[in-house]
């Protein structure tokens, strides 16, 4: 985990965010200590860009790391420019439950609530 030349990525996670990752990790065996959530964003979506999350077994060498409530969330260098001051948030509502995100960068989205345009 390289800290060379590397911005400061601040993310916040709300508590039933980091249950649901923490049941997640379990469900696939992986150790908070050695792998984590990753946080990431690819070009695509109906408004240019959208949000990946992935359990994944270990922290690539690029990866910025920030702990979070009893695991690590994994953020790569292109992703990190575009999700520093996000919050990521687990609702669950009559139409169904999944990870939201609010993101103060964004200056568009669209009603699907994964995609945004920056």
């Amino acid at each position: 985990m390289s800290t060379i030349n590397q911005p400061e990525v601040i993310l916040a996670m709300t508590p039933a965010a980091c249950t649901e990752v923490m049941k997640f990790m379990a469900a696939e065996n992986v150790l908070p200590e050695k792998g984590g959530l990753r946080v990431s964003v690819q070009p695509g979506g109906c408004s240019g860009f959208k949000y990946s999350l992935l359990i994944e077994d270990a922290a690539a060498d690029d990866d910025m790391v920030i702990e979070q409530q009893g695991f690590k969330v994994l953020v790569d260098p292109f992703s990190a420019q575009y999700v520093s001051g996000i919050q990521i948030d687990y609702v669950t509502s009559m139409q169904g439950s999944g990870f939201t995100f609010k993101n103060p960068n964004a200056t568009g989205g669209c009603g699907c609530g994964s995609s945004f345009s920056a």
